[in-house]
């Protein structure tokens, strides 16, 4: 106000006009100081391998996903929203730090001390900004990115609160026999052995709810990164009845599945192997009907989320996303092509194709996102934390990749990249860009002759045709790109890998 006051310039001659304007101003100023909305709480949703085609919302036609298609609905759904990478670690090291896979501190999904590499103590990350903008920060899931007291620690990465797998590796069992609870590690004892006593998901999904709970009165960010539909084909008894059918009442019951003939797949059964230390997956005699089931879990616990939201009357004032790490896996007897789960693309987890990093994308905001609305803007997970910085408030870091998407959540004319780079360390090295229509992908980065391929996805959204030979030109800036995108990072070498190995 003192501000408002120096520039009202007093004279003898406009005494009683400037006296006019100053109750004027007076008058209005309150009720700018009320149009000014709360900061809105944010919900970010992540599935673990959900493929671009396994909604409904998305073209799924073997279930129906009712309550994240609500999203949909109610909000916007992304065509061209990509992931961090191709697998996990990277993926969420990129969402965390706004930064792609050629600059972001984790490039790989490496192991250390029970848990993975951790990011460096002094990176900018989305808890640390909304942190500083007010916010109380939960993650519950899976984390994956600096093993307990680690720097990368979630509590040592701006998170107030961390409840479930620390490790990745663990995260691949669905009857797991220990989560984190903030600083300590609980034991699941009704899952010992080869019991199967506690679904931890569902106990994760307790701990998510009860925190909107606990801070319905407080600005929260809420970070759901799940583990589902990851790898191990695991799901509660009466989800898997959505998909089998008893064919004979005494015991020892038969089932059918809906989707048959399955394969069975076998995995580790022996209860001395330490499978839920190493990863290994449990054998599923229904694995169709498992995946099912377990996207069909996942529904469910996004519906909870919104109708708890609902409940608490906070819903008008958040911001909910929903999405994936990466494309969809096909280990542990995960079928994607029965499922069409990666849509209209090609390629896997593990793949720079679109299938292994298009990925779907959806956003709630009721009265600033318009409802059944959908953007073409091509998006990837280090503009997740501009965004969110645009939306509190907050300064977006310096030096960073990412560009905010909130005009295209708000209807309004958007920023759009140059390009959009990716690289992966597994398989030999690849590297990809994507520059308008064109896409380039560059394999056996690590061999002596690197495979090029030059796509134009206007037409070709399978990437089927190489037209790397029709276009050199193109080709050419395409890999200036991918040689200049990056730095190079001696805990992660890439264009030196030849020399260090």
């Amino acid at each position: 106000m003192k501000n408002m006051e120096k520039r009202i310039k007093y004279s003898v001659s406009n005494y009683f006009t400037t006296l006019f304007v100053f109750a004027f101003i007076q008058g209005c100023q309150p009720k700018e100081e009320k149009s000014n909305p709360p900061k809105p709480n944010i919900v970010y949703i992540m599935a673990d391998d959900l493929g671009y085609g396994d909604l409904s919302s998305y073209g799924q036609q073997k279930f129906e996903t009712p309550n994240i298609d609500r999203l949909a609905k109610e909000g916007m759904l992304f065509t061209q929203h990509y992931s961090g990478t191709t697998v996990c670690a990277p993926s969420r090291s990129s969402l965390m730090t706004g930064l792609h896979t050629g600059h972001t501190p984790i490039r790989g999904n490496r192991g250390i001390n029970g848990g993975q590499y951790p990011l460096p103590p002094d990176v900018i990350t989305i808890p640390k900004i909304l942190k500083k903008a007010g916010y109380v920060t939960g993650v519950f899931g899976k984390w994956g990115l600096g093993y307990p007291g680690s720097a990368g620690d979630p509590l040592n990465q701006g998170f107030d609160e961390f409840f479930g797998y620390n490790s990745q590796t663990i995260s691949h069992n669905y009857y797991a026999r220990e989560l984190s609870d903030n600083d300590k590690v609980i034991e699941l004892k009704e899952n010992s052995g080869t019991e199967h006593g506690v679904y931890t998901p569902n106990l994760i999904q307790e701990r998510t709810l009860d925190f909107i709970d606990r801070h319905r009165d407080t600005t929260f960010f809420l970070y759901v990164p799940s583990i589902i539909p990851h790898a191990e084909l695991f799901a509660p008894e009466e989800y898997m009845e959505m998909f089998v059918k008893r064919t004979s009442p005494e015991p020892p019951h038969a089932y059918e599945s809906k989707f048959a003939p399955e394969t069975p797949y076998e995995g580790i059964d022996d209860p001395e192997h330490p499978r839920y230390k190493v990863g290994g997956y449990g054998s599923q005699p229904y694995p169709r009907a498992t995946f099912a089931a377990m996207v069909k879990l996942l529904d469910y616990q996004v519906g909870e989320i919104l109708d708890k939201l609902d409940a608490l009357g906070l819903a008008d004032n958040t911001l909910v996303i929903f999405t994936s790490d990466n494309g969809p896996h096909v280990e542990g007897g995960a079928d994607p092509d029965f499922f069409n789960s990666n849509g209209p693309f090609q390629g896997y987890k593990r793949d720079l194709h679109e299938g292994g990093i298009r990925i779907p994308m959806l956003a709630r905001w009721p009265g600033r996102i318009a409802s059944e609305s959908r953007t073409d803007h091509v998006s990837a997970f280090w503009d997740v934390l501009p965004t969110l910085c645009e939306v509190v408030g907050m300064e977006s870091p310096e030096g960073i990749d990412g560009i905010s998407y909130l005009p295209s959540l708000l209807g309004e004319a958007q920023q759009e990249h140059e390009y959009l780079y990716w690289e992966f360390h597994e398989q030999q090295g690849k590297q990809a860009v994507r520059k308008g229509d064109w896409k380039a992908i560059r394999l056996d980065m690590f061999g002596d002759t690197p495979k090029l391929f030059l796509f134009d996805l206007s037409e070709d959204l399978g990437e089927a045709k190489n037209l790397a030979s029709e276009h050199p030109e193109v080709l050419e800036e395409l890999i200036q790109i991918m040689d200049t995108a990056r730095m190079e990072d001696p805990e992660w070498p890439f264009l030196n890998h030849k020399k260090l190995n």
